[in-house]
């Protein structure tokens, strides 16, 4: 594996002026200077992170417009149905848009559509259920951007439509009434890293200035923003957008507020995953919360999540959560059964593995949570994975790409092959016409061959600085902490130690590590832990060179522990 050194590329005298600025231990000085933060001022802004500097809602292309038409919708009663997606960022943005209309006494439904039975986003038959339903205006969220056959019949049916979304705008967008997508060419809001659930909330605070313009707030109460925070940050850390600008600023803020407890769906969901709600952080939305919302759409429906998120009642949200849980369980043996098979297969027939690419359908598999075996794949064999269910005429599934390959962006290129499209540059969904699969492999390895390099598909660990055992103190983890929430565009910091001796270990669970490492004085050690090893018996007694992610315990506050991946 390719190890990048990246704690050399900060300026010196960056670092020193941070240092002494901030009064901060020069490790966090260099991982701030890393991240382009060069002056005091933009340290404490980042460290501190408040609502002065957030984006106008208005510099948002179609926001005025479609603000002004939901606030004539809302009071003249007119019918608003919103559209949302099926995913954590689907749902939570629907929720949020629901109650906040909600609270002006709107003429409100929403709708989000089952993923294998109806498909991803606004079709036809969902304007002839809005049509049935006597609806004035559809209001997607998080979805709609391609939907240009939908948008049209509803323009037909006297339906205005106001699209929200943030997926990847192809050569030309639905003739909406309004569509607000950061992504669009001719959009300057430089907020192309905002999720669905992100629009949306920016949507809810243009309406929130509209709706108090127009003296609507003198009938009803006027919401907070921070309300819906929680909502804002679940979404925006489950669809692993990166957490800079306004994103860090409102994830920041709506992680305090989910620690508050004011929401009995998240606090439920916390119990039944055995969270702390005080400590409850990034890590714990990503890998607890964010997976039991997305099981729903997967292998049930998500508008169980979209009701258990509005839902005030602490007791009927318990029994959602312990709902959520178990499909998730299932979900989870779904998914290991077809990682499994692809194993099986790759180790009969290793040619699956040429081209730097995985293609590979089966009428058995649950297309549902094709995208998560894909993923698990694209890591481990370091080339985008795609997987799809043939089992009816026109097979779908899901690809995950790996480091910079954008794998959109190549789908694009072999439109004609494909009957649809669409996601992000890492992720995304695709639907094949059967007689076309054995093309498919081709038709890719193709266009990545003449787009991508050797050096695309090399796997790259970043270490963030080289550090001692004698360095790490529960001062320095408690600066760390400082830095989070980590994820998509702020990783969580990546350390080398040199030269370790391991005093003890001991197994835990079957397959985690439990160690005391020492450096060669033997004056300092540490408690490290290495999850989810594939041996348990190889242990050397000596690391010359080991990855550490440092992390305070929770249980011992003066105590710090490392999570140790050995190089």
């Amino acid at each position: 594996m390719e190890i990048k050194i990246k704690y050399t590329t900060p300026d010196r005298e960056v670092i020193q002026k941070l240092q002494k600025a901030l009064k901060c231990h020069p490790v966090i000085a260099g991982l701030l200077a890393d991240k382009g933060i060069t002056s005091a001022d933009e340290a404490n802004f980042f460290l501190n992170p408040d609502y002065s500097r957030l984006s106008n809602p208005f510099e948002l292309k179609d926001m005025d417009k479609a603000v002004e038409r939901i606030y004539t919708a809302a009071i003249n009663k007119e019918k608003i149905l919103i559209f949302g997606d099926f995913d954590a960022d689907g749902v939570t943005a629907t929720a949020m848009l629901y109650q906040f209309l909600g609270l002006v006494e709107a003429d409100l439904s929403w709708y989000v559509p089952h993923r294998t039975k109806e498909g991803y986003s606004l079709q036809l038959p969902h304007i002839e259920m809005a049509v049935s339903m006597d609806v004035d205006l559809i209001i997607t969220v998080d979805c709609g951007i391609g939907s240009h056959e939908a948008v049209e019949a509803a323009n037909k049916e006297d339906i205005d439509v106001i699209i929200t979304d943030h997926h990847e705008p192809d050569t030309s967008v639905p003739k909406a009434f309004a569509v607000i997508n950061p992504k669009q060419a001719d959009c300057n809001a430089c907020l192309e890293y905002l999720a669905g659930v992100g629009v949306a909330f920016y949507l809810i605070m243009g309406l929130r200035k509209v709706f108090r313009n127009n003296g609507l707030w003198e009938k009803y109460p006027e919401p907070q923003l921070s309300e819906y925070l929680d909502l804002f940050t679940i979404g925006t850390i489950g669809d692993m957008v990166p957490l800079v600008q306004d994103n860090r600023v409102l994830c920041v803020a709506g992680i305090k507020r989910i620690r508050m407890g004011l929401r009995p769906a998240i606090v439920s969901m916390a119990h039944t995953s055995r969270l702390d709600m005080d400590k409850l952080d990034s890590d714990d939305i990503s890998f607890k919360i964010v997976p039991r919302l997305n099981a729903a759409g997967r292998i049930s429906h998500a508008r169980i999540c979209v009701s258990h998120l509005t839902c005030p009642a602490r007791a009927q949200t318990e029994t959602t959560a312990v709902l959520l849980d178990e499909l998730n369980r299932k979900r989870q043996l779904i998914e290991k059964e077809i990682v499994e098979d692809i194993e099986r297969r790759i180790a009969d027939d290793p040619s699956i593995l040429d081209n730097r690419i995985i293609v590979l359908w089966d009428t058995r598999w649950e297309a549902s949570v094709l995208g998560i075996a894909a993923s698990r794949l694209a890591r481990k064999h370091g080339c985008p994975v795609v997987l799809l269910n043939s089992k009816d005429d026109i097979a779908k599934g899901s690809c995950r790409s790996i480091n910079q390959i954008n794998i959109h962006e190549i789908f694009s290129k072999i439109r004609n092959l494909l009957e649809s499209f669409g996601g992000h540059a890492m992720a995304a969904g695709l639907s094949v016409r059967k007689e076309n699969l054995d093309r498919l492999k081709p038709a890719l390895t193709k266009v990545l061959n003449l787009f991508c390099t050797e050096k695309d598909f090399q796997p790259v660990q970043t270490i963030d600085a080289v550090i001692k055992l004698s360095d790490i103190t529960p001062e320095l983890v408690r600066q760390i902490d400082m830095l989070r929430p980590f994820g998509t565009g702020n990783p969580e910091p990546v350390f080398l130690i040199e030269n370790v001796w391991v005093a003890s270990s001991i197994i835990m669970g079957g397959c985690h590590r439990k160690m005391i490492l020492k450096d060669q004085s033997g004056e300092h050690q540490m408690e490290a832990l290495h999850f989810n090893l594939s041996d348990t018996t190889c242990l050397p007694e000596f690391f010359p060179k080991l990855m550490v992610k440092l992390k305070a315990d929770r249980f011992k506050l003066n105590h710090v522990q490392g999570v140790v991946q050995d190089l």
